[in-house]
């Protein structure tokens, strides 16, 4: 695809997964995922507490609770659970991954990944560079 053409693909699916964000529960994050594979939608996911659990992301003293899922876990996870593969697909997340999830994304086969901000720690990122995934930053939504 032509580098225009795909930046203005990049920038729909990245305010996409903005919006998916807004509707995780979590007061200090809240971030949204979206993965494409061959040019269509096949997971999305945003941050917030296993199902079953209650929906608050945080403790009393505002700390984000250990098991809360990050959105791009729930996007591969929803994927793991359907006919679907991530095998040569992107990843579009509000957020750059961090090093546990970066792990599940190499596992998974997402080959690209595009962000909208980058995540204090950059050990995900490097991990992924590493493992040869191409990584976009896109701190830009405009067109």
């Amino acid at each position: 695809m032509p580098q225009k053409k795909q930046r203005k693909y990049d920038i729909a699916y990245m305010r996409m997964a903005a919006e998916w964000g807004k509707l995780s529960h979590c007061k200090r994050k809240q971030v949204g995922a979206i993965i494409v594979k061959d040019k269509m939608i096949i997971s999305d996911g945003y941050n917030g507490t296993p199902s079953g659990f209650e929906n608050f992301c945080e403790d009393e003293a505002g700390y984000t609770k250990w098991y809360v899922l990050h959105a791009e876990a729930n996007a591969i996870l929803k994927v793991a659970s359907s006919t679907q593969s991530c095998k040569g697909a992107t990843l579009y997340i509000t957020m750059s991954p961090c090093k546990e999830c970066s792990k599940l994304i190499h596992q998974a086969g997402i080959v690209r990944v595009v962000y909208h901000f980058a995540y204090k720690d950059h050990s995900g990122l490097d991990f992924l560079e590493k493992a040869g995934v191409q990584l976009e930053y896109l701190p830009d939504l405009e067109s």
